[in-house]
């Protein structure tokens, strides 16, 4: 079966003369709304993922709140320019949700506060969005949050010939024909799978569902830019430089058998900060807790939804 992108981002919305993909729940049939009253959600998905990422979250959170779920510019359903004519960064995806909050989102709600939710890069961008837009957010989710350990800043903390090494991968992926040649390698579903089994610690969560969610979108001919810009992109904010002058709250939620964003750096990374108000172990997930485990982290999101406060 063939998941097509729009099949879950069913809308959309031009920005900056592109067209991005997203998708509403809480509204009936004939566009009236049911949420109208309820909080507002904004779902923002990890690298290489899209608004199908959020298919076994959506409906339930749907139940407490009016739930946007967007693809960022250069993925999922969205438009994918060339890096030159756009570039691939925090600021610009945090800079495009921040629009959508006013744009879309806003034109509904009004001036009541959106929640961001995010996984991996999402929560950097729900994070840098939140700095843009400090009217328009009361909280930030973040789901196994990307520690951007190949930044700038943090690469100093790397021994040196890890760090020559870093440069050394980066530069030589900065040819379009090599970055190609391995991204068309990456892009299969039998290598997407061997990624995904990495960052899933329960199997049976890699259906072919979400491989074809995460492949679809790659074959498009500008992916292979996109894929170059981002793997590329040393620079721009950490989490801890947002959290810093974040103004609304943080919650974290981190699946702690993952292998790519160790819980217990997170932890010691973002606890420290006075917006962290919660720090959520999830217990035997990986990178992708909201996909792997959405019994875990469904009922701890309609909690944080609702405003109420956990259970001693």
């Amino acid at each position: 079966m063939i998941i097509e992108c729009r099949k879950f981002a069913d809308r959309f919305w031009t920005w900056r003369g592109y067209e991005i993909g997203y998708s509403v729940d809480g509204l009936d049939a004939d566009g009236g709304d049911q949420n109208l009253d309820q909080p507002a959600v904004v779902l923002i998905h990890g690298f290489g993922a899209s608004v199908g990422h959020w298919r076994k979250n959506i409906p339930v959170l749907a139940q407490g709140a009016r739930v946007y779920a967007i693809d960022l510019i250069g993925f999922g359903s969205s438009a994918q320019p060339k890096p030159s004519d756009l570039p691939y960064t925090f600021e610009t995806w945090g800079q495009q949700v921040a629009d959508f909050l006013r744009e879309v989102v806003g034109a509904v709600v009004g001036d009541r506060r959106t929640i961001l939710i995010g996984n991996s890069i999402g929560a950097v961008v729900a994070m840098q969005a939140a700095i843009y837009a400090p009217e328009l957010v009361s909280k930030t989710v973040l789901i196994n949050c990307s520690l951007r350990l190949l930044q700038e800043q943090n690469q100093l903390d790397l021994p040196w010939y890890r760090r020559v090494g870093v440069k050394t991968v980066q530069n030589i992926l900065g040819n379009r024909a090599i970055a190609s040649l391995f991204f068309n390698q990456v892009r299969n579903p039998r290598s997407v799978k061997q990624i995904l089994s990495q960052a899933y610690i329960n199997k049976e969560s890699v259906t072919d569902e979400l491989i074809e969610i995460l492949t679809k979108p790659a074959q498009n001919p500008s992916a292979v830019d996109v894929f170059k810009a981002f793997v590329r992109y040393s620079q721009g904010p950490r989490p801890e430089d947002l959290l810093e002058i974040l103004p609304c709250e943080a919650i974290v939620l981190w699946g702690d058998r993952d292998p790519w964003e160790p819980v217990e750096l997170g932890r010691k990374s973002f606890t420290k900060f006075a917006c962290v108000k919660e720090f959520i172990d999830l217990p035997n997930v990986g990178h992708c807790p909201q996909d792997e485990a959405p019994e875990l982290v469904n009922p701890i999101l309609l909690r944080i939804i609702s405003g109420l406060q956990p259970k001693n």
